[in-house]
C-alpha cells in the first residue's frame, strides 16, 4: 500500500462515524456546530481551526505536570471520559491521564496531560490527496465534511512519534469513535503498544468495530451490540458499570414520584422541549421538575425560567450525572444514555420524544428491550406520570441486568475493583 493510500484508509477509519447514514441525517441544528452546512462556513471553519488550533499549538508551551515515559495511559476525549477513567488513575500509581493538546476537558482541563501536536502541521499536504481518496469510497459525503477530513489530517503521525518518544507501558480508552482516539489506536497497534477499552456510555450498532487487545465492557447488551458493528477483536469482560459504583447503593427508595428530570440533548427541539415543560408543568403542579440540558447543549433556556420561576434547572457541566439523578424520582427524556443510569438507580426513567425529527428512534434500544416505558404523546406521558405518583416500585433498577453484567451478583458495586484486577491481570501477564 502507496503512503497516500494509507493515510486515506486511516483517515476513513478515523471517521468511521462521521460516514454513517445516521449521522449524516443528523438535523441541521445538531450538525451545524460539527460540520456546517454552507460550504463558506466550512472554510471559515477551516481558515479558524488551522489559525487558532493548529498554528496556536505551535505557540503553545506543554509543561506536564507528571511523566509520561512508561507510564499506563489514561487517553480522554471529553470530561465524561475523564470521569470513566479515573479510577483507574487512583488504582495505578503508574498512569497517567493524557489528552490531545488542545483538547476540552470541561473543568480537568488544567489537570489533564497533554500530547503535543504541534507537528500535525507538517502532514496537511496530505489533505487534498485523502479527500479525493475519500471521494471515490464516501461519494458526496467527503465532500460534505471536508472540514472533519481536514481535522483528522495529522493526528497518527504525531501520535506515532508520540508513542516512540515516551514509549508508555499501555494506553486505556474510553472513547472508541472520536477522530484522534482513533487515530491513537492506528498508532498504538503500528508501534507494538497494547490497547484497552473501558466503556463509559451505552453504545450503539453505528460504531466502528471492537478492535482492543483488552475490552471491558458494562454488559451484554454492549456486546451484542459490537458484534453487530463487525468482527470482535482482543479480549472481552463484562464489568459492569465502574462509574456508577459510589451511587449504587444509594438507589431510590421513595414509594411514590415527587421530584422528576428532563434532560435534553442538541437532537430534542427547542420548541418540543418548551410545550412539554409548559405542560408537565400544568399537569402537575405538585411535582418538582428539573431540566437539565447535555453538557454540550449551548442553546440558551433561561426563557424558561423567566416563564416559568418554579421550574429548576442542573448544570450538566459542573453536576454529574448520578448526583442529579440522586435528586430525582423519575425522568423524562429521549435518546441518553441517562435512561440506564436513572434505572440503576431505581429511578422510574420514561421515554419520549422531543419533536418529530427522523433520527435516533430509540437509539439505544432501551424502549425494545423493556428497560423504560415509552410515551408517544404529552397526555400518555402524563398517564404514565400519573401512575407513578401513586406508587413506584423498589425492583425497577433489576431491569438493567442486561446492561450491566454486576447488577444483582456479588459484585455489584464493585465494577472498578472488578476492571482494575482484569487490568491489573493483563498488564502483567
Amino acid at each position: 500500500m502507496t503512503l497516500l493510500a494509507a493515510a486515506v484508509a486511516r483517515t476513513r477509519d478515523m471517521l468511521q462515524l462521521r460516514f454513517t447514514d445516521l449521522f449524516a441525517s443528523l438535523p441541521a441544528r445538531t450538525l451545524a456546530p460539527i460540520s456546517p452546512p454552507s460550504p463558506l462556513r466550512r472554510l471559515l471553519k477551516v481558515a479558524g481551526y488551522a489559525a487558532l488550533r493548529l498554528v496556536g499549538n505551535v505557540f503553545r508551551p506543554i509543561r506536564n505536570p507528571e511523566r509520561l515515559q512508561g507510564a499506563v495511559w489514561l487517553y480522554v476525549v471529553s470530561q465524561n471520559n475523564y470521569e470513566a477513567l479515573h479510577f483507574l488513575r487512583e488504582a495505578r500509581a503508574d498512569s497517567v491521564l493524557v489528552a490531545g493538546q488542545s483538547k476540552e476537558i470541561g473543568r480537568y482541563n488544567a489537570v489533564v496531560n497533554r500530547l503535543s501536536l504541534r507537528r500535525k502541521l507538517l502532514y496537511y499536504w496530505q489533505f487534498p490527496f485523502v479527500l479525493a481518496g475519500l471521494a471515490k469510497t464516501e461519494g458526496s459525503r467527503a465532500w460534505r465534511f471536508f472540514d472533519l477530513v481536514f481535522n483528522a489530517i495529522g493526528y497518527y503521525e504525531v501520535y506515532v512519534r508520540a508513542l516512540r518518544h515516551y514509549r508508555p507501558r499501555a494506553i486505556v480508552l474510553a472513547n472508541d469513535h472520536n477522530d484522534d482516539a482513533r487515530a491513537l489506536l492506528l498508532a498504538a497497534r503500528a508501534c507494538g503498544v497494547p490497547t484497552a477499552y473501558v466503556q463509559h456510555a451505552s453504545v450503539s450498532t453505528n460504531f466502528p468495530p471492537l478492535g482492543f487487545d483488552l475490552s471491558l465492557l458494562e454488559g451484554q447488551d454492549a456486546l451484542d451490540k459490537y458484534r453487530q458493528c463487525g468482527p470482535v477483536q482482543g479480549r472481552v469482560e463484562l464489568v459492569g458499570m465502574p462509574k456508577a459504583d459510589a451511587f449504587l447503593a444509594r438507589k431510590n427508595q421513595q414509594p411514590a414520584v415527587q421530584r422528576v428530570g428532563i434532560a435534553i440533548n442538541t437532537l430534542d427541539e427547542t420548541q418540543a422541549v418548551t410545550a412539554a415543560v409548559e405542560y408537565l408543568l400544568r399537569e402537575f403542579p405538585d411535582l418538582t421538575f428539573t431540566l437539565r440540558p447535555h453538557p454540550g447543549d449551548r442553546r440558551d433556556f433561561g426563557f424558561l425560567a423567566q416563564q416559568h420561576p418554579q421550574l429548576r434547572f442542573s448544570n450538566a457541566r459542573e453536576q454529574n450525572v448520578f448526583e442529579f439523578l440522586g435528586e430525582q424520582d423519575a425522568l423524562i427524556a429521549a435518546d441518553t444514555s441517562t435512561h440506564l443510569e436513572a434505572t440503576l438507580l431505581n429511578v422510574v426513567s420514561l421515554y419520549f420524544r422531543f419533536g418529530t425529527h427522523g433520527v435516533a428512534d430509540d437509539y439505544y434500544g432501551y424502549a425494545a428491550h423493556g428497560l423504560v416505558e415509552r410515551a408517544e404523546t404529552l397526555p400518555a406521558l402524563a398517564e404514565l406520570l400519573r401512575r407513578y405518583q401513586q406508587h413506584k416500585s423498589p425492583d425497577l433498577y433489576r431491569r438493567a441486568a442486561y446492561y450491566n453484567a454486576t447488577l444483582g451478583t456479588p459484585d455489584e458495586g464493585r465494577s472498578q475493583q472488578r476492571a482494575v484486577r482484569l487490568l491489573n491481570e493483563w498488564l502483567d501477564s
